[in-house]
């Protein structure tokens, strides 16, 4: 079982996963969405959503099996980005796809 939490950036625990588009964890980048995405959100706002969301889900899609086994693998995971927790993200977004796919994964909240 996987207990799943996000926060924001500067969280400091050891179980933090950075899965910015500027992150340099290994597996984190897989998660990370597009500089195009970011951008496309930025500029544009609730416009962008569904083709932001239309996106990540082909990231997700093609993030291998040994990778998402990995990271399941882990009993505690805290996902990290730069975003509020109020906002659009691709963090709630990946939260959303793991604990649908994988259903022995759990949802904790939010860290801080």
């Amino acid at each position: 079982m996987t207990n799943l939490y996000t926060a924001h950036y500067r969280y400091p625990g050891t179980d933090r996963l950075d899965i910015t588009v500027k992150g340099q964890h290994e597996f984190g980048r897989l998660f990370a969405p597009t500089w195009d995405m970011v951008m496309a959100v930025k500029h544009h706002g609730i416009k962008a959503h569904q083709y932001y969301i239309n996106e990540y889900d082909k990231i997700l899609n093609n993030v291998p099996s040994s990778v998402w086994q990995n990271l399941l693998d882990t009993d505690i995971i805290t996902l990290v980005c730069f975003c509020r927790r109020q906002d659009f993200c691709h963090r709630n977004l990946l939260v959303e796809y793991i604990t649908r796919t994988f259903p022995n994964t759990f949802y904790r909240g939010f860290k801080g």
